[in-house]
């Protein structure tokens, strides 16, 4: 309605709500969104529900076409790379920081979540373990105390969490052991040593992204077809 100004929380739980169906492309790549259809289904109005698609544009998680409306962002490749580049240099200049500037207390204290969460793969989802991988990138970057890294890290995240699932089933083995040297050279604030574990955990060549995306579009357009997107449990193998 003309006029109507939408409730901040409305906004934040519809927010919220599409976000995680872009992020995981359960709106599939370049599918146009049904602005009417999707407040029904929410439970809300028109206008909060095209401040929160507008906020999602603003992130990238979402495309607007003038005259067309809203639509899922596409897969695409080369853009993915793009993200996975960034995620590098983000996460070098993010662990550098935290050599010099973390508490002794607060790297304690993500070793032990480590231990505690991260290290026991057994029955997990992949989109289990891609969570909890996110979870520890992200506080290992909020090490750094920059706020803006924290974020940037974060829409990251979310605009390379479909392909991610598609990686971390063929990197289960070797993960946890690259976390855990990652935070006993963290704990001895030696900076270029993790700029090297992290640069060999996250980089990508482009070849292996392309494979991620046929496998996603498999996942998205084939009825029959198995990997993450099952949600079945995942058991991990006995690797570092």
């Amino acid at each position: 309605m003309p006029g109507e100004t939408a409730n901040p929380a409305s906004v934040d739980r519809i927010y919220d709500a599409v976000r995680e169906l872009a992020a995981s492309y359960a709106i599939k790549p370049d599918e146009r969104i049904n602005e009417g259809s999707l407040a029904k289904s929410l439970g809300a109005s028109r206008t909060p529900v095209r401040e929160a698609l507008n906020r999602l544009v603003a992130e990238d998680l979402l495309v607007f076409h003038p005259g067309k409306g809203f639509f899922c962002r596409a897969l695409d490749p080369q853009q993915i790379f793009d993200l996975y580049e960034l995620r590098v240099i983000i996460e070098e200049a993010a662990v550098t920081l935290a050599c010099e500037r973390a508490e002794d207390s607060d790297i304690e204290a993500l070793r032990l979540d480590l231990m505690t969460n991260g290290l026991d793969y057994e029955g997990k989802s992949v989109k289990e373990l891609v969570a909890y991988d996110e979870h520890f990138h992200q506080t290992l970057v909020s090490l750094s105390g920059n706020g803006e890294l924290v974020k940037r890290l974060r829409n990251i995240n979310a605009r390379i969490r479909f392909v991610r699932w598609f990686d971390m089933e063929q990197r289960i083995s070797v993960t946890r052991g690259e976390h855990r040297e990652l935070m006993d050279q963290l704990a001895k604030r030696d900076a270029a040593a993790c700029r090297n574990i992290l640069r060999g955990h996250i980089e990508k060549r482009l070849d292996q992204i392309i494979a991620f995306a046929r496998a996603g579009y498999s996942a998205l357009y084939l009825p029959d077809s198995q990997g993450p997107l099952t949600g079945s449990p995942l058991i991990a193998s006995s690797g570092r």
